[in-house]
């Protein structure tokens, strides 16, 4: 099939590179002309494993082309996926800016039918004022159809490829035909297509990451309830999680959710919420329960420092919010050395993939590191804030040589409590106390 995705950025690109995957022919549409030449020679402007090489693999081939011309992107493809970016707005809400404002466009463009996919998350109702859009200047026939994303960012590409279940949202038979010829070699395996309205898909979305968002913030809950009581959170984990009406999954507590979509399309869904005369009162205490847990380790390292950070040299590991990728919105560990820096300290961080992110966002305001040692050398105590695999089985002899002091505040729960101790360092963790040597 032909195949036209507007937008690459983290959803346009994997969704037209995995489709293009399957053998359709694929027209990337982007604004950013000097983006469109890097992918057009080659060039894969995110980190996601394993989706360089089927870039590659399809440009070659010519399956995969990009331009900036959205008139061209329309004229190909039979099915027009939006993926454009929906930020947050002031008030909390998702704004449609960048949606409403191609789809007037595609009215203007359109001369024969197509289906206009939102595959961007969006709020409930963004169907119809997507169709309104279209519809002011369109002179033919149209379909749009709601297609929400379920990829994690570190497993885009296998979640694309080999997704749990498909959802669209549409009330055409026509479209909906289109959409499963399109999605038939992905689900080969038994996974459901669910086919629903456009309103249950867009909500369906927002449901799944608020309920993710409210899993993860409930065991952080829990967490710091452990350290006021003396329990020890993995037990706790473990118990509960064996329970098959609970799940093992989204149980691992830490310093809070970020990136770009819990963050957001849990706030996107609270403000939907009161716009239609309903309060969300759980995801309001998710919200601030998150905004709290980024920098619940400050105060133990205040306490732990005599009350005083100022001059205190700390290593962070670890920036993007969370492993296997180099995004950084919303990444707690940009919550948590905001507060250090506030108190006085230095900070020096070391990251495998997203240090260029944070160096166009705060600059110099820290120093950076080439190798995860450097961050310790003469450092006061190191923070952990990524659970990056390298940083999971470290040379603790040599950390303990290279830091001012044994001191380690892990904001992942990476290592085991007992092992930690045996090597003489100071450890404070999420929900499991603190140990040092002198623990017994």
């Amino acid at each position: 099939m032909k195949i036209t995705v507007v937008g690459t950025g983290y959803v346009g690109l994997v969704t037209g590179t995995c489709l293009a995957e399957t053998g359709n022919e694929v027209v990337c549409v982007d604004i950013d002309a000097n983006k469109v030449k890097r992918m057009q020679s080659g060039e894969v402007p995110i980190y996601e494993p394993h989706l360089d090489v089927i870039f590659e693999r399809n440009i070659e081939a010519g399956r995969l082309t990009f331009t900036t011309s959205l008139e061209e992107g329309l004229e190909h493809g039979v099915i027009v996926f939006l993926a454009l970016p929906t930020p947050e707005d002031e008030d909390g809400s998702a704004d449609l800016k960048y949606v409403l404002g191609v789809s007037e466009q595609i009215g203007h463009l359109l001369k024969e039918y197509r289906v206009i996919v939102d595959k961007s998350t969006v709020p409930v109702g963004t169907s119809e004022k997507v169709h309104k859009a279209i519809a002011k200047n369109a002179k033919c026939d149209f379909d749009v159809v709601s297609n929400p994303e379920f990829l994690r960012e570190g497993f885009a590409v296998d979640d694309f490829l080999k997704p749990e279940r498909i959802v669209i949202g549409s009330s055409s038979d026509r479209a909906t035909d289109l959409m499963k010829k399109l999605y038939k070699p992905f689900v080969r395996s038994g996974n459901p297509m669910i086919v629903m309205d456009e309103k249950s898909a867009e909500l369906t979305k927002y449901a799944a990451n608020a309920f993710l968002a409210t899993k993860i913030t409930f065991m952080n809950e829990i967490a710091n309830f452990c350290e006021k009581v003396g329990a020890d959170v993995d037990k706790v984990r473990i118990g509960i999680g064996t329970d098959s009406r609970i799940g093992k999954r989204f149980l691992f507590p830490g310093i809070g959710y970020g990136g770009s979509c819990f963050p957001k399309d849990v706030k996107a869904l609270h403000k939907s919420g009161k716009d239609s005369g309903y309060e969300f009162q759980i995801l309001k205490s998710v919200i601030d329960v998150n905004h709290r847990q980024k920098t619940i380790l400050i105060p133990r390292m205040v306490e732990y420092f005599g009350g005083d950070l100022k001059g205190k040299k700390i290593g962070v590991w670890g920036l993007a919010f969370k492993p296997e990728t180099d995004d950084i919105r919303e990444a707690p560990a940009l919550y948590l050395i905001e507060e250090l820096l506030q108190l006085g300290a230095e900070v020096t961080a070391f990251d495998p993939e997203a240090m260029e992110n944070v160096k166009r966002k705060i600059g110099d305001r820290i120093s950076y590191a080439t190798r995860m040692y450097e961050v310790l050398e003469n450092a006061d105590a190191l923070v952990i804030c990524t659970e990056w695999g390298v940083f999971r089985n470290p040379n603790f002899s040599r950390m303990k040589e290279l830091l001012q002091e044994p001191v380690i505040f892990d904001g992942r729960n990476l290592y085991d409590t007992a092992e930690i101790q045996s090597e003489g360092f100071y450890y404070a963790s999420i929900g499991r106390g603190h140990k040092d040597a002198s623990n017994e």
